[in-house]
């Protein structure tokens, strides 16, 4: 029978760590960043992010942060984002996100 096991972690209270996890931690730090071998995990850029979000299997588990903010838009921008019902903001953000992954794309 398989359970499932779940924990939680409070960033606000880490658990304390080893004085070995310690001297682990130590150790990677003074490494530098050369000495990192990314062979088998070549670094991601916006563009790999652009096409994994363009994915249905990632677009399900992405949630990228949302930040609250005040903008200013026309008037008649405003009115037809309202018109088009609840979840003009959610709409407002589609638009602009695909405007930026627009300029990520790379030139062909």
């Amino acid at each position: 029978m398989n359970s499932i096991v779940r924990s939680s972690l409070d960033p606000s209270n880490p658990p304390v760590l080893t004085a070995a996890q310690r001297e682990q931690l130590a150790a990677l730090a003074a490494r530098s960043d050369d000495e990192i071998e990314l062979s088998d995990a070549p670094e991601l850029d916006e563009v790999f992010f652009s096409h994994a979000l363009q994915h249905p299997q990632y677009r399900a588990t992405y949630r990228p942060v949302k930040q609250q903010m005040t903008v200013r838009l026309d008037a008649d921008v405003a009115l037809w984002l309202r018109s088009q019902g609840r979840g003009y903001q959610t709409k407002m953000n589609a638009i602009l996100r695909q405007a930026m992954l627009q300029t990520l794309k790379p030139n062909s």
